[in-house]
């Protein structure tokens, strides 16, 4: 599979990476008990899926301490262990994401110094790693200047942890190009993260603002979301619409209802015509539509088992879309 280098360091990633939310399984928000987890899963199947994602050359994972509140970061161990990844020269070879910035436990902020230090101790203690290879920043909510959590304080101490060599390099997620615009020229990251899919262009698109922030400090980026939870791969009947568990963050979402789901489906039919009717070139043509893009380092897909992690690959081994392919995807989806 091809790898993709981070910003301006030495890591390479696997263009198509595995994101572990997923495998925290259902969860809530300690701020206001909203759902920010999914479906439970079971550590047998994710475990299959890891391998097939290790034999395909994924050698990216992507992780949180929020995500399961630990869990997902404790399965992502007890998984590579079982499969001997957490050692040697294959450890060397991973690329071991996680994120600070949603759990703040007791602590007046969670972006406060000693917080963000405690955390990631908690972190490389939960993935049974002695160094987390990309650390972000989960989010650009950092307290106002001289109050406690605040952006200075808090990149310093990122800083810090990369200097004592807990920390490889830093990485900055957010949901808006103005908290990229603040956030970057503080914490100087390698990397940023956000969602990013046929559905929500607006941090990929030629000449937006969080591409020409990254062509000026040399940023990479990573897309969650690719196949936007599900809602590219045309499963849902928008005749009998979903329902999720409790904890599952797709049950507050209104993509998930009948009348988003009927718009949907009349431009996947394009794009089966196009690309093909399976689940598995879906997949393949939503990724890929994201790798085509500049400064894109990698697409982090979500899964649940064997069957999800080899469809995820897929886009790996397919060739790159055309620029007419791209051309009339941009067309069928117009950024907004």
């Amino acid at each position: 599979m091809e790898r993709r280098k981070l910003g301006t360091t030495d890591l390479e990633v696997s263009v198509i990476g595995f994101g572990c939310w997923t495998m925290g399984g259902p969860n809530f928000s300690p701020a206001n008990g909203q759902p920010i987890g999914w479906a439970d899963v079971n550590k047998d199947d994710v475990l299959a899926g890891i391998k097939a994602g290790l034999d395909a050359g994924v050698n990216h994972f992507d992780n949180a301490d929020i995500y399961g509140n630990g869990r997902a970061e404790r399965l992502l161990r007890e998984c590579l262990d079982e499969l001997g990844h957490l050692r040697g020269s294959n450890r060397d070879r991973l690329v071991i994401a996680s994120k600070i910035g949603h759990m703040r436990g007791t602590a007046e902020h969670p972006y406060l110094p000693r917080h963000i230090r405690n955390q990631c101790e908690q972190s490389l203690m939960n993935l049974g790693v002695d160094h987390i290879d990309l650390y972000y920043f989960h989010h650009g909510g950092f307290a106002e200047d001289g109050q406690p959590g605040n952006l200075r304080d808090a990149a310093e101490t990122m800083h810090e942890l990369v200097r004592e060599g807990k920390v490889r390099a830093v990485g900055q997620s957010a949901y808006s190009d103005e908290d990229f615009a603040r956030t970057i020229p503080v914490v100087k990251p390698a990397v940023l993260q956000s969602h990013a899919n046929l559905l929500d262009q607006v941090r990929i698109a030629n000449g937006c603002k969080t591409q020409e922030l990254m062509d000026e400090h040399g940023c990479t980026f990573i897309a969650f979301g690719p196949l936007g939870q599900g809602l590219l791969l045309d499963k849902f009947d928008a005749d009998n619409p979903p329902t999720f568990a409790d904890g599952d963050i797709r049950g507050s979402r209104d993509d998930f209802k009948r009348e988003n789901l009927l718009k949907l489906r009349d431009k996947l039919t394009k794009v089966k015509e196009r690309f093909g009717a399976e689940i598995v070139d879906l997949s393949s043509v939503a990724s890929r539509f994201l790798l085509g893009h500049r400064n894109v380092s990698g697409v982090i897909p979500g899964f649940r088992n064997a069957r999800q992690a080899t469809m995820n690959v897929r886009a790996g081994a397919d060739a790159p879309l055309s620029e007419s392919d791209l051309a009339f995807l941009r067309e069928l989806f117009p950024a907004s």
